[in-house]
């Protein structure tokens, strides 16, 4: 029985550090903080680790951004998603186009309550008096210069900046399926 234990601990302990990260390691100091009783230390690294884990969501939906047209950069701005808490959470980002002397921006906003709120508006668009163009089987209003759209009822695409036969091109080569399903 001893030889198991000591064996299985070994294997524990040589594979640690293989799956060991920062969000791992701040989850194990919440929780022997815990253990240790001091809760407001606990709550404070449980709030860091879910600050990492928002920010690995964050980078993984630059993916999602199209590539720039011909002629045309792309900047990527994560720290959108840092004042998305105050919004009441979620995650985005935002992908700013420029081809020197023109820019506009595409940004995507996920699992914020604020964005939910936008698919009643998206669906009496035209009662409202907007105009609604179709990508694929996505609905985007377009008003005023901006083109916003909804996917799962929780993904807010929103464009801005240039005209929409600018923009609208380079929307329908975004994957809004695989979209629809990330989770980060």
């Amino acid at each position: 029985m001893f030889r198991i234990t000591s064996l299985t601990a070994a294997l524990a302990l040589a594979t640690a550090p293989v799956f060991a990260d920062e969000v791992t390691d701040t989850l194990s100091s919440a929780l022997a903080a815990y253990e240790d009783g001091d809760l407001q230390y606990a709550i404070e690294e449980l709030d860091y680790a879910k600050s990492l884990i928002n920010a690995m969501k964050t980078q993984a939906l630059e993916d999602y951004l199209p590539e720039p047209p011909e002629g045309w950069t792309l900047s990527v701005d994560s720290d959108m998603g840092a004042g998305m808490a105050f919004m009441g959470g979620g995650v985005g980002i935002e992908g700013e186009y420029s081809n020197g002397s023109d820019r506009f921006t595409i940004s995507i906003m996920v699992d914020n309550p604020m964005v939910s709120a936008f698919g009643g508006m998206l669906a009496n668009a035209a009662m409202l008096g907007m105009k609604v163009e179709r990508i694929g089987r996505q609905k985007f209003i377009v008003d005023d210069g901006e083109i916003t759209g909804l996917i799962d009822n929780r993904i807010l695409v929103q464009a801005d900046g240039a005209a929409p036969e600018v923009i609208l091109p380079l929307l329908e080569t975004m994957d809004f399926e695989a979209l629809a399903d990330f989770r980060g």
